[in-house]
């Protein structure tokens, strides 16, 4: 007998984009009911203890032409605050050239994570941008919820002595990966994605934000061109991030480099591969994957006000397999 979600009269804590895929993998209905738990307006007090004692946040944004960038903005534990369970104060600034220097505005959506690399603890807040001043910015708190602590990197962070975020170096344009970039994500095993939702069908209005954590082992992002191609692992089932890139494909990714402080940023569009091809089946633990065509992107070499020691590789990200090799 098929149920139906709870009808209390509330809105779904999700949107049409994440109900679809919701409803495509037969989990509908139990991912309604869990949402209407775990998804809030507000953050229970152990959430906004722990923003309050991170040393950095991942931001998820859109600029005035409609492209997600993810991005970080970092500062001694404490540059975090939270006034009342549904404000979030953040006393730092986007690093110099950070497309997100332009986006932080009155009503500005943001899609906030913090992420605790230590412990693997990560805790989602997207909201709406209250007042923005030189010393930082203030959010409104639409969504709080909690997330696993899979495919997270184990590392150990020095935090830094001060919100003050410069580059290292100037900051480098592009519209094609370069060697350098190339090399960063073939290393890399974290990245950081932005994706939006609009307001309606059709409209330049942005309905929402959300930034969120991908991990896996060196080389779980696969390059051919301009063309990322990313497993997706068994997650929460929410489709957060899926849901908003089917109702707009585009996305922002972010690389940090935590040894050198580098930060890559790219934007560009998406397309969901559902249905996975044999390289997909042929990688152990990936349930379909994800294409990232880049438009443009950014350097920011040693942007990071910290470094971060690599301590261990999630177990979760150890069960998972390998792109196929050719050749």
């Amino acid at each position: 007998m098929q149920s139906h979600p709870p009808d209390d009269g509330a809105p779904s804590p999700f949107h049409a984009g994440e109900q679809a895929l919701q409803a495509r993998v037969g989990k509908r209905d139990g991912m309604e009911r869990i949402g209407r738990r775990a998804i809030r307006p507000f953050m229970p007090e152990q959430h906004r203890t722990f923003f309050g004692q991170l040393p950095f946040l991942a931001v998820g944004s859109v600029d005035g032409d409609g492209w997600p960038w993810a991005s970080i903005l970092a500062g001694a534990p404490g540059f975090i605050g939270s006034p009342d369970p549904a404000t979030l104060t953040v006393a730092a600034q986007p690093f110099a050239d950070d497309p997100l220097g332009q986006i932080l505005r009155p009503g500005a959506p943001l899609g906030l994570l913090g992420i605790e690399l230590a412990t693997r603890r990560r805790n989602r807040a997207n909201g709406r941008v209250t007042a923005a001043e030189e010393s930082g910015f203030a959010l409104t708190v639409d969504q709080s919820f909690g997330n696993c602590p899979k495919y997270i990197q184990t590392r150990q962070i020095e935090p830094p002595g001060a919100a003050s975020q410069t580059s290292s170096g100037a900051a480098e344009r592009f519209t094609a990966l370069d060697a350098a970039a190339e090399a960063g994500i073939a290393k890399a095993d974290t990245l950081f994605v932005a994706s939006a939702a609009p307001a309606a069908a059709g409209s330049p209005e942005t309905h929402g934000v959300d930034v969120s954590h991908r991990g896996g082992r060196p080389g779980f992002v696969k390059r051919a061109g301009a063309t990322l191609t990313i497993p997706d692992y068994p997650g929460n089932s929410f489709y957060n991030t899926f849901g908003n890139f089917l109702l707009n494909p585009k996305a922002g990714l972010l690389f940090p480099d935590f040894a050198t402080g580098d930060l890559l940023l790219l934007t560009g569009t998406v397309a969901l591969d559902w249905d996975p091809d044999a390289d997909v089946q042929a990688h152990a633990g990936a349930e379909r994957s994800w294409r990232f065509t880049l438009d443009h992107g950014l350097r920011l070499p040693g942007a990071l006000p910290f470094r971060a020691a690599f301590d261990a590789f999630s177990p979760h990200s150890l069960a998972m397999g390998e792109w196929p090799r050719r050749g």
